[in-house]
C-alpha cells in the first residue's frame, strides 16, 4: 500500500526535493541519489533535487543540489534513511506540500503524510530497489548511475554483505544490480580505502584496546588523540567496525570528543544496544546505534549500561 502511494505521489508531483540524514553514509547518499536518478531517467521533465551538506569523504559517490527556499513551494518531499525529525539534514523539507518517509529504522518517529518503514530491509537502498521493482508497469527505469549509487548503499549497510541484516532479497537485488554498467572494483576501492592517518589511529587502537569480562570493549578519543593522528571526528566513521573480528568481543562503543559533545557510536554481535542508544539521546538498530552525551561522566554511565547489558547476554 505504501509502495503505491508514494508511486502515486511521485507521477503527480512536477518538483521532487529528496533528503537524507546528516553526516551521511553510503546508505543515506546512495538512496537519496539512486531516487532521484531513477525518477529523473524515468521522467524527464520533472524537477528532482537532492539536498543535505556534502561531505567531503563521499564526494566520490555523489554531490548535492544547491536550490532556494521557494523551490519547496508545492512540492514533494522524500526523507530516505533517516528515522526521526531532528536528524533530516537541511530544516526546509517541513516547507513541502506533502513529505514521504521511507526508512529501515525503528519507526520511533512516524513523521510524514506518507510512511514506508521496513525493519526486515538491509538497507534503505534495498527498499528503493523494491520501489523501483514495483513501479517498473508505471514506466520506473534505473540508470547506471543509479545502480551505481543503490549497490553502494546496500554494500555500506550491509557491510560487504557480512552484516546479519543481510538476506537473500539482498542478494537478488545485488544480482540485479551489478548487470548495470559501473565500475565496481573502482566503487569498493573508493568506499574502503583510508588515508595513512587513519590507519595509523587504527593500528593504535588495535594495540591498546581492552575487552571487558563481560565481552565489551570501550574505545575513548579524545579531541587531544584525534589532533595527534590528525583526524577529524568525521572521519573515525571509518573505524568503527574495526575491532569486529575480534574473537569474544559481544558488543563495543566508540566515543568521539568534539567540541561541545561527544559522539557516541554503538555496534553490536548479539546484545540488543539500540534501547541504551536511545536512553542517551540516540536510537537506531537493535546491533547499530548511535547516541550524544556531553561530558565523560556521561560517557561512563553508557559503558556502564553495556556492560551489564553484555553480562546479561544469552545467545
Amino acid at each position: 500500500m505504501e509502495k503505491r502511494s508514494i508511486i502515486e505521489a511521485i507521477k503527480q508531483y512536477e518538483t521532487i526535493i529528496i533528503h537524507r540524514h546528516v553526516r551521511p553514509d553510503p546508505d543515506a547518499l546512495g538512496s537519496q541519489g539512486g531516487l532521484k536518478e531513477i525518477i529523473q531517467t524515468s521522467y524527464p521533465d520533472k524537477n528532482v533535487y537532492i539536498v543535505g551538506v556534502d561531505d567531503p569523504e563521499f564526494e566520490f559517490l555523489i554531490k548535492m543540489d544547491t536550490i532556494s527556499e521557494d523551490v519547496y513551494e508545492g512540492a514533494l518531499v522524500i526523507v530516505c534513511d533517516t528515522a526521526n525529525t531532528p536528524r533530516i539534514d537541511d530544516e526546509r523539507h517541513k516547507l513541502g506540500e506533502k513529505i514521504i518517509k521511507i526508512d529501515h529504522h525503528p519507526n520511533v518517529d512516524a513523521y510524514g503524510d506518507v510512511v514506508w518503514v521496513n525493519t526486515d530491509a538491509s538497507s534503505t537502498s534495498e527498499m528503493i530497489y523494491e520501489l523501483f521493482e514495483a513501479g517498473k508497469s508505471e514506466g520506473f527505469k534505473l540508470s547506471d548511475e543509479g545502480a551505481r549509487l543503490l549497490y553502494a548503499g546496500i554494500v555500506g549497510d550491509t557491510g560487504r554483505f557480512l552484516f546479519p541484516s543481510t538476506t537473500k532479497k539482498t542478494f537478488q537485488f545485488a544480482a540485479e544490480l551489478v548487470t548495470y554498467q559501473f565500475d565496481r572494483p573502482e566503487l569498493y576501492q573508493n568506499l574502503y580505502s583510508v588515508e595513512t592517518n587513519i590507519m595509523r589511529l587504527r593500528g593504535h587502537i588495535l594495540q591498546d584496546f581492552k575487552m571487558f569480562e563481560s565481552g565489551l570493549c570501550a574505545i575513548k578519543l579524545t579531541k587531544e588523540l584525534l589532533d595527534e593522528y590528525q583526524v577529524s571526528a568525521d572521519e573515525t566513521g571509518q573505524l568503527v567496525n574495526v575491532l569486529g573480528d575480534v574473537k569474544g568481543i559481544k558488543a563495543w562503543v566508540f566515543f568521539i570528543e568534539e567540541d561541545d559533545l561527544i559522539r557516541v557510536r554503538l555496534r553490536s554481535k548479539g546484545p540488543v544496544i539500540n534501547e541504551i542508544a536511545a536512553k542517551y539521546n540516540g536510537g537506531g538498530h537493535p546491533l547499530a546505534s548511535g547516541a550524544t552525551v556531553y561530558s565523560w561522566e556521561e560517557a561512563d554511565a553508557v559503558i556502564h549500561d553495556l556492560d551489564i547489558t553484555c553480562k546479561n547476554y544469552r545467545k
